[in-house]
């Protein structure tokens, strides 16, 4: 399920910045008293009791009356920018100043934010004193229901309060705790036959390396919009198609350039829905261009991939270009991807041209492997085998002070990705790279080809 998505709005300099930090728990966003500060919108990714969301920070909207004549060009691509916010989002936060009381273009932003038909949350923000806090009334002329007064500077109870509502309009879906695991013979799985059933593959990538024209040869028709310009792409566009007589979505997204190589406007909020497909997606597609050094910019897509737990497929495509294209020169190249691209070194490897549709089809054959192996489920019985094994073979290593941590039982707790408990003595005693040990005999076992799996460990006494 993808992540709910919330903007704050506001005219300028009402804190919305200010309160964009607090929410997010560090300096994302610069804050300053000098209105205009916020031009691009800001996304971070936040959670709040177990809720994970989007969280957007936009410009303040400046109306055309109320704008000082410098910058009036910047006044509309902020406008523009926030109209789009607003589309995108499922609730707004309308942030106001408290200090100073309603003004006629807090009335101006009200009208724009009312037409989208969204859950709409009024803040109240700068509530210092109870002397600041009888402006608040005020408010509710702008007929948007009850005020939220906080203080972001401070952190006041308000925070939460205002938060609290904001997830309370999210989806109702079960959540289960974090740290709470049910025993795998509790669980009663709906029965879904992997191999058979419906999955969706979002491909993602930098711009100008073929997203586009992959999509095009799977859909056997220009679905997309193909250009030698990076960002011809500027949505998240959903595809049906049969594949083996089996209902695939494919899901061509916007290339995902460097932060500061992101043009101020569509191109902008064209990454957000990047992100937003990766994050819906079973499968994710990583097509890199062969001509080209793998970059940072890709290192940190595939990052992105992993800690989303989604199972992928590497492409490099325009292999055409290349001059080498023997089996010797895949197998090297292959063992390059996985170096550079460590947080993905488990995945299925694919080269293709799809200029010349070499290729192209074995990318949904391996998207469907990559799909089952993250389903696949592992019996409690062979799994403390193959830890047990493991932990014997190489024991885990003692803390400076001479304590070994021992796995006393482990079992498999979800699929996409697998995970796994181990239960121990001392969790504290696991240091990450016996982890990783752990996790490469798990493969070795099971394989688990093209799906992220997850190691979690629980002290024995806990509850």
């Amino acid at each position: 399920m993808s992540k709910s998505v919330v903007a704050i709005v506001g005219r300028p300099n009402v804190g919305k910045s200010t309160l964009f930090n607090r929410c997010i728990g560090e300096k994302h966003a610069i804050v300053d008293d000098l209105p205009g500060v916020t031009r691009d919108r800001l996304y971070r990714e936040t959670d709040w009791n177990g809720h994970e969301f989007l969280l957007v920070d936009t410009g303040g909207v400046m109306m055309e009356r109320h704008k000082a004549n410098e910058g009036q060009n910047m006044h509309g691509e902020v406008l523009d920018q926030v109209k789009q916010a607003l589309e995108e989002a499922d609730v707004i936060v309308f942030v106001v100043d408290g200090k100073e009381g309603m003004t006629g273009a807090d009335e101006e932003v009200a009208n724009i934010v009312r037409r989208v038909k969204k859950p709409i949350i009024l803040a109240v923000n700068k509530i210092d004193t109870m002397r600041d806090q009888n402006n608040a009334a005020d408010f509710y002329a702008l007929g948007l229901g009850e005020p939220v007064c906080l203080s972001a500077l401070q952190g006041s109870g308000g925070v939460g309060d205002l938060l609290d509502l904001v997830v309370s309009h999210f989806p109702k879906i079960q959540r289960v705790e974090k740290d709470r695991y049910i025993q795998e013979e509790e669980v009663e799985e709906e029965k879904i036959d992997y191999e058979t059933c419906p999955f969706s593959i979002a491909v993602v990538g930098r711009p100008n390396v073929g997203k586009s024209s992959i999509i095009n040869v799977l859909c056997g028709q220009k679905r997309s919009i193909v250009g030698a310009e990076p960002g011809t792409t500027r949505d998240a566009i959903d595809t049906t198609v049969k594949f083996n007589g089996r209902q695939i979505t494919l899901v061509d997204t916007a290339g995902i350039r460097r932060k500061n190589r992101v043009d101020y406007g569509i191109e902008a909020f064209s990454v957000v829905r990047s992100l937003k497909a990766l994050d819906r997606a079973d499968v994710v597609v990583l097509v890199l261009d062969a001509s080209l050094e793998i970059s940072d910019q890709d290192q940190k897509i595939a990052s992105k991939i992993e800690e989303a737990g989604k199972a992928c497929v590497v492409v490099v495509n325009k292999w055409d270009l290349i001059e080498d294209r023997s089996s010797g020169a895949m197998t090297r190249y292959t063992e390059e991807v996985k170096s550079a691209l460590r947080a993905l070194n488990w995945v299925e490897v694919i080269f293709t041209s799809a200029i010349n549709k070499l290729r192209v089809q074995k990318i949904v054959e391996a998207a469907g492997k990559a799909f089952l192996q993250s389903r696949r489920r592992i019996g409690t019985g062979l799994v403390n085998q193959i830890i047990n094994e493991s932990v014997a073979l190489v024991p885990p290593p003692a803390s400076k002070r001479g304590k070994r941590m021992r796995v006393y039982y482990s079992t498999q707790v979800q699929v996409g990705p697998p995970t796994f408990v181990l239960f121990c003595s001392d969790a504290k005693l696991m240091p990450k790279s016996y982890e990783t040990y752990l996790e490469r005999k798990l493969r070795e076992a099971f394989g688990f080809q093209g799906s992220p799996i997850r190691l979690i460990m629980r002290n024995k006494t806990q509850n």
